[in-house]
């Protein structure tokens, strides 16, 4: 999506009944999801079924024409179909792979299959996240996020390489990485101190405040680093006594008192509105937030002056469809949004045509369903 955003072009090659990640969530008359509607803007989208006997001259034209493949599959699959690198610098010498995958291209679980919520189970996220009681993964697929932002670091890295030396490479990307890395300083505590965290809501486990607060109308978040800036929300609480209190003496110590902190914020936001209480805090340069529900993220006035959500037509749905902007602006080279998500194959004949497949191959290809 990155890279199609600041224009490159981008071929998703999907199955003839397309692909699982097109149907979740669906929001369309059509059926296709949010998640694949901003996934997948800008992108072109053929069909093609890589297992036919047919579908190997396609392969082997799309990879001559590309300066990336991004293969997102176990590396048994990848290496039947002949899409390993191996196979592909065979067809183009230079070729850059980045290769996703739950575990890796190696070790003991190279071949198992999972998702984003796996990776956050198996990183130790999961245990840890909620309240005491069941384990609780997060709603966002921030390791799925996190895992393609690393892919494209790593692709536009290859592309750096491969234009001083002219050698593409292999970018092996996975989601149990992505998720270990997020989670290394709570690993680094335990490997080295021995301290056993639990469950705590949204209590921070390193500083104080650090927790979501109920005001008269809803609640707000507040979180409070270092000494300067708990002497400002001492000021602002009228508790500047808690700044000698050895139970506050530091980041550390106000986590571990936490209750202490906990209940005089609840008290303090209890005869606030939730603006009032923001409005305080934000005077005394300490950091917070409402927390909104959906449609207040919506009508917020800050996502609405950066664009940060746009809204795009597509042919399934009857309303225009609400689209992430590029959440990194260039300041010369910005990204667009040039077309919406590809319906299912709508671009197999003009892409097979690019490649010099003829109007009779194509229809050949129709004819065999190899797309």
């Amino acid at each position: 999506m990155l890279l199609a955003d600041f224009g490159a072009d981008v071929i998703r090659v999907e199955r003839r009944e397309g692909g699982e990640d097109r149907y979740v969530g669906p929001i369309t008359e059509s059926g296709e999801g949010g998640l694949f509607l901003n996934l997948n803007r800008n992108k072109r989208g053929i069909t093609l079924d890589l297992a036919h006997p047919e579908g190997a001259e396609i392969v082997r034209r799309l990879i001559k024409s590309a300066d990336i493949a991004i293969v997102n599959l176990p590396i048994e699959v990848m290496k039947k179909l002949g899409l390993d690198y191996e196979s592909l610098r065979r067809i183009k010498p230079g070729i850059i792979l980045v290769m996703a995958s739950t575990f890796g291209s190696d070790g003991p679980y190279a071949n198992r299959v999972g998702f984003d919520s796996v990776a956050q189970a198996m990183s130790g996220a999961t245990s840890l996240t909620g309240f005491p009681g069941c384990p609780v993964r997060a709603v966002v697929p921030y390791v799925d996020y996190g895992t393609a932002l690393h892919a494209a670091f790593g692709a536009m890295m290859a592309l750096y390489e491969r234009q001083k030396t002219g050698r593409g490479q292999v970018i092996d990307v996975s989601l149990l990485a992505t998720s270990i890395t997020f989670m290394l300083p709570l690993l680094a505590e335990k490997e080295l101190t021995g301290v056993t965290r639990e469950q705590q809501g949204n209590t921070s486990y390193y500083n104080g405040p650090g927790d979501i607060y109920r005001a008269l109308d809803g609640w707000i978040l507040v979180s409070v680093v270092g000494e300067p800036m708990f002497r400002r929300w001492a000021a602002v609480v009228n508790r500047d006594d808690l700044v000698n209190d050895p139970q506050c003496q530091d980041d550390l110590m106000r986590a571990n008192n936490h209750e202490l902190i906990t209940e005089i914020m609840n008290s303090w936001c209890g005869e606030r509105t939730r603006a009032q209480a923001i409005a305080a805090m934000e005077e005394a340069r300490i950091p917070c937030g409402p927390v909104y529900d959906l449609d207040e993220v919506l009508s917020d006035p800050q996502v609405r002056a950066r664009k940060t959500i746009g809204r795009m037509d597509f042919a399934g749905s009857v309303k225009p469809v609400p689209i992430a902007g590029t959440p990194l602006h260039l300041s010369e080279t910005p990204s667009q949004m040039r077309r919406s998500a590809p319906t299912l194959g709508e671009h197999t004949a003009e892409v097979l045509s690019e490649l010099n497949f003829s109007p009779e191959e194509i229809q050949s290809f129709r004819r065999v369903n190899a797309i």
